[in-house]
């Protein structure tokens, strides 16, 4: 029997096939963590990935003394955060905190909670204004595009402001702003799966103002099914955004593209999800703790003053300070998460 013969060239070429989609499969490929990915049982060992990273307070105050200690660059970067979005977006109107104020004292004439004091009507006042819309309400299309790609701009500049200061280098604000948006397209895209992989809490949200409308949580039975179906579509969104989030850290650096982004930070998380999750809730709770300590003090002294003294009534003192606390409050969450990034990378590549 005739035995088939190949050339030289397609040899080679098969070579390079099986080097590349053979059972060994690319190096690329090799190195990356996949877990669960199949009906195969995954072992304790296998999931359970460590990490050592610093505590959790000891971040959070780190997140704090960086941005301190850099205050020359830190403190230009957020007034130019707050008059680009004062100027592009705008703030709340005066006019719409003089209504919470008129709706808190409607609802404490009803109470007969009118002597209370101005600390606590001050705590009251911030709890509503920041849950129902904080620094505008009711923006506009353009406005909430205007909106996004200002704290882009101001997550890159602060990445690329960390980068140059963790590693002791001198950097200026002004080369910020002209090289740290070199990946803002890259930036943009990942932002965009995120926005994607939100969907699940949108479509809770939309869900639950139906269910509400229509007393569909009255009965217990179905209240317990829609918990049911709204907790696993969070622990799904909770799941696919944690990885998003690094990405979004990952995709800073010059020349990485977007899914590549997404490959490395999926594979940084897998394992240790559950931990990220609980900085980030221990995140959430220094920012609200540190928002009652700052704004309380500032909510009752505007409340004083402005009894005492009519013609401070038209000046938007608390809009701009809720401007600026939010400002300061994404360049401090930027810091917290690039530098449980820059950990979590600089502890795998060490092992």
């Amino acid at each position: 029997m005739r035995k088939l013969s190949f050339s030289p060239k397609f040899k080679k070429l098969v070579a390079s096939l099986k080097t590349r989609f053979g059972s060994k499969g690319s190096k690329k490929h090799a190195a990356r963590v996949r877990l669960h990915r199949s009906f195969r049982r995954s072992y304790r060992e296998d999931y359970l990935r460590k990490l050592e990273v610093p505590g959790l307070l000891y971040h959070a105050m780190d997140s704090f003394r960086i941005i301190f200690k850099n205050w020359k660059l830190f403190l230009p970067l957020i007034l130019i955060a707050v008059f680009f979005y004062a100027t592009a977006v705008g703030v709340m109107s005066e006019e719409t905190y003089v209504k919470f104020q008129d709706v808190l004292e409607e609802t404490g004439t009803k109470v007969n909670y009118s002597n209370v004091s101005n600390f606590v009507k001050s705590g009251l006042l911030l709890v509503s204004t920041v849950t129902t819309g904080g620094l505008n309400s009711g923006l506009s299309d353009v406005e909430v595009v205007f909106a996004v790609l200002a704290f882009l701009i101001i997550w890159l500049v602060t990445i690329y402001l960390l980068r140059f200061r963790l590693a002791e280098k001198k950097v200026r604000l002004r080369d910020a702003f002209y090289n740290a948006l070199t990946p803002f397209l890259s930036t943009l895209v990942v932002f965009f799966v995120g926005f994607l992989q939100a969907f699940p809490i949108f479509i809770v949200i939309f869900t639950y103002s139906m269910a509400v409308q229509t007393d569909f949580l009255s009965t217990p039975f179905y209240a317990l099914v829609f918990f049911i179906f709204a907790a696993s579509l969070l622990l799904l969104s909770a799941y696919l955004l944690s990885s998003t989030l690094m990405a979004l850290v990952a995709t800073s650096a010059p020349g990485l593209y977007p899914l590549a982004a997404l490959r490395s930070a999926n594979d940084l998380v897998a394992g240790r999800r559950t931990r990220f999750v609980i900085r980030l809730i221990y995140l959430a709770l220094v920012v609200g703790l540190y928002w009652v300590i700052i704004m309380l003090p500032l909510i009752a002294l505007d409340l004083f003053l402005k009894s005492h003294l009519s013609w401070l009534t038209g000046v938007p003192f608390i809009p701009f300070c809720l401007l600026i606390m939010t400002c300061f409050t994404f360049v401090y969450i930027t810091t917290y998460l690039y530098l449980y990034y820059r950990r979590s990378l600089s502890y795998e590549n060490t092992h």
